[in-house]
């Protein structure tokens, strides 16, 4: 054995620990990466969840408006939702195989350099044991030893067998995990190209079910344009009681205004003007951290009913039925169970409790500058003055029997203008 194959042999160990070291660093720049891949996937999974529970939810509303015979808009209404929500879960279902064909994408390409990594360990291992079988002579090992110029020398060269010993248990080892990370990718690509599997299946049946509820809106929508007569006599009707709903509410507001605003001084003579009246709510201390308080829970607050969803959302509308003819919401609608509480969204003090008609009884609670209105309620259990505090039950939400539609008309007012609910409540 020559000096020229102990460099060579020196060389090799020091390339094969620069590739290990190599293969640990490239292992912790990805490591971010493949957290980043897992925290995506968890929450596609948690919105496809809450997606699949929502269309579970209004499959149970329309369910009960079907038991009703009687052909109605509500499951217009219901099935638009329940359209949009299946929608929204194929493109999360999409989004997911996605994720996952590039995951596999990933670990097939690790797959394929953990294998070169192994044939590479393999080759070099088995070099290593020819060369220590055509050096195994005992007598060969001692003679090279002793063939060195110096005392220095030989211990250079005994250092060297052992460190050479040494290094086959290295190889030994990392040829052992290498191929336990080959076997570990091998399960993972198995998994992941089975779950793309069940994915892409979950999406063909939800596009099935998409086409069919799109196909029974269509027919409840051409039978119901019969009744054209009847829908723009609900319209108009509805239509009033929420003009009524609104003049009561801006009434409350003026007068709240009024009443709160301080006593002005007397004219000092017959000249002098009348002082203008407040634009808006005088508010006392306790009011004013109340106010500032509702103001900072935007998009926090609690929904007003404890299951449902938004039938109609705020602002103007084309009519789901009627061509040409547009709607106007000053709140949001939620349909929910027959028999369902509504709650406040927040502490404050009841202002009004009325009753309008096609809209049933209402409730108005105070929040310093804001109010929350609860229309379309079959009974109450408060009173006006009463302190509320956030999710207490204010009374039950009325059921339409000849729809079998239970449905919170829900608004917001800061002072004298008018919020679009939905940005409130949280999502």
């Amino acid at each position: 054995m020559t000096i020229t194959l102990k460099r060579a042999k020196r060389y090799k160990l020091w390339k094969a620990a620069g590739t290990s070291l190599l293969i640990l660093l490239c292992y912790v720049l990805l490591l971010p990466q493949g957290y980043s891949q897992a925290n995506q996937r968890t929450k596609l999974e948690k919105s496809k969840k809450d997606l699949e529970n929502e269309i579970n939810y209004t499959n149970k509303l329309l369910t009960e408006t079907k038991k009703n015979r009687q052909l109605s808009l509500n499951k217009v209404v219901i099935l638009s939702s329940q359209i949009q929500k299946r929608e929204k879960l194929i493109n999360t279902i999409s989004t997911e195989v996605d994720d996952i064909h590039g995951e596999i994408s990933g670990n097939q390409e690790n797959l394929d350099r953990l294998k070169k990594e192994l044939g590479r360990l393999k080759k070099e291992y088995a070099s290593m044991v020819y060369q220590a079988y055509k050096n195994s002579n005992a007598y060969n090992r001692l003679m090279f030893i002793f063939a060195a110029k110096d005392f220095n020398q030989a211990y250079q060269r005994l250092k060297y067998f052992q460190q050479f010993s040494e290094y086959r248990k290295i190889q030994i080892t990392m040829i052992i995990g290498t191929q336990q990370k080959i076997n570990s990718k091998i399960g993972e690509l198995t998994t992941q190209k089975n779950e793309k599997l069940t994915l892409l299946e979950s999406k063909e049946k939800e596009k099935e079910k998409l086409t069919r509820e799109k196909n029974e809106k269509s027919q409840t929508v051409a039978q119901l344009k019969q009744k054209e007569k009847q829908l723009k006599k609900q319209l108009k009707e509805k239509e009033q009681a929420l003009n009524k709903l609104q003049n009561a509410i801006e009434s409350l507001i003026a007068e709240e205004i009024r009443k709160s605003a301080p006593k002005p001084a007397a004219p000092k003579s017959k000249t002098d003007k009348a002082p203008a009246a407040p634009a808006s709510y005088t508010m006392t201390p306790e009011e004013k951290e109340l106010s500032s308080s509702f103001a900072a829970n935007k998009g926090k607050l609690p929904w007003p009913t404890e299951k449902g969803i938004i039938s109609s959302t705020f602002g103007e509308h084309e009519h789901p039925v009627l061509k040409g003819i547009k709607t106007k919401n000053n709140g949001i609608n939620i349909l929910t169970n027959a028999g369902s509480a509504v709650r406040s969204v927040f502490g404050g003090t009841v202002s009004a409790v009325m009753s309008i008609p096609n809209l049933n009884k209402v409730v108005i609670i105070r929040h310093g500058d804001f109010l929350s209105v609860y229309s379309n309620l079959e009974s109450v259990n408060v009173r006006v003055g009463d302190k509320i505090k956030t999710k207490q039950t204010i009374g039950l939400i009325h059921t339409d029997p000849e729809e079998s539609k239970t449905e919170l008309h829900f608004e917001i007012w800061q002072s004298k203008k008018l919020m679009d609910p939905s940005l409130w409540l949280s999502r």
